[in-house]
Formats: structure tokens, sequence, C-alpha cells
């Protein structure tokens, strides 16, 4: 009996060992740097655009359902993306970013829900965001950690995901495929 319940417990520490190495070996954006299509916001995100996406909560559950139409235009450096969602529940809500292409692969960008500045870096077809972004859920505002990954699939579709996070927890995923609309 004590041996079983020894190895319960060995296993136990194995499994969380082996969770944390795991997640010690995510991702980074260099390593997109050899892919393509390139994505480049300031060519990407300029004309209109639609979205459609889905939050789910940390079990997986779908919560909200939403579509956005959206219009950038750049000059030079300088972004403006004027989104307008529409939640499946009827409720819409505009969001409108700032951005910047600081160089090659970098840029920052702010909106009024936005804490701060979001900062972004793009390799090959994937670009890196993180950003504070104050929530409001019933009538309280949470400031929720972002770490957005975009990708790009071909000339015209990018697969967003997010993972939404408070005092480094996981809230939950917010999953988005944009479209380029030609003009």
């Amino acid at each position: 009996m004590a041996t079983s319940k020894h190895n319960k417990t060995l296993g136990l520490i194995i499994v969380f060992i082996v969770g944390l190495l795991a997640s010690g070996c995510s991702a980074t954006i260099e390593d997109y740097q050899g892919e393509s299509p390139q994505l480049d916001m300031a060519s990407y995100f300029n004309g209109p655009l639609e979205a459609w996406g889905m939050f789910q909560n940390r079990s997986g559950k779908v919560i909200k359902r939403f579509h956005v139409r959206m219009h950038g235009q750049w000059q030079d450096n300088q972004g403006l993306l004027d989104e307008h969602f529409t939640y499946a529940d009827g409720t819409t809500q505009r969001r409108v970013w700032t951005l910047t292409k600081l160089d090659q692969n970098r840029y920052s960008g702010s909106a009024d829900d936005v804490v701060g500045q979001a900062h972004g870096m793009a390799y090959g077809n994937a670009l890196f965001w993180t950003y504070t972004m104050a929530l409001e859920v019933d009538g309280t505002v949470y400031h929720v950690d972002f770490d957005d990954w975009m990708y790009m699939i071909d000339q015209n579709t990018v697969i967003n995901r997010s993972v939404m996070k408070k005092l480094g927890f996981t809230l939950g995923e917010v999953t988005l495929v944009f479209q380029r609309l030609r003009t």
C-alpha cells in the first residue's frame, strides 16, 4: 500500500516537472523568420477587412461570438485601424487602433481601451503582440493581459489567437480569422 502511494506521488512529481519543462519550450517570434508569406501590418491592415471570432473561457466553452468590419489606413509608418464589432447578442463596440511601424520588425499601438502601449514583433508570417486591455464586465473594469499571435495564411487571410491572463492565470482565449477584402 505504501509503495502504491509513493508511486502515485512520484508519478505526480514527474508529470509536474515535465509540464514545467514543456512550458519553458514555447515558440518565439524569431522561429517564424523564414516563413512566408511575409506578414507586414502596414500592408495587410490597409484597406477594408472583415473578421469572425469567438471568446472561449478557460474550460474551452464559447462565451461570445462576433463579427468585425474594419478599415485600415497607413501613411508612411503611421496607421489607423478602425474596428466595428457586432456580437452574437446584438451588442456593438468600436475600437480604433493607432499603430506605428518602428522598424522592419517592431510595432507599437494604442487604443482607448488599451492600458499604455501595445508592443509587437513580426518575423516571417507571424506577429506577436502584448498589451493590457481594460475590459468591462458587469460594470466592473478589469485590466487583462493579452498575448496575441497572428499568422498570415495567404495574402488575404490571417488567423489570430490571443490568450487572456490576469495575474498570470489564463482566463480564456480569443480566436479570429481576418479576411482582406478586395477593392
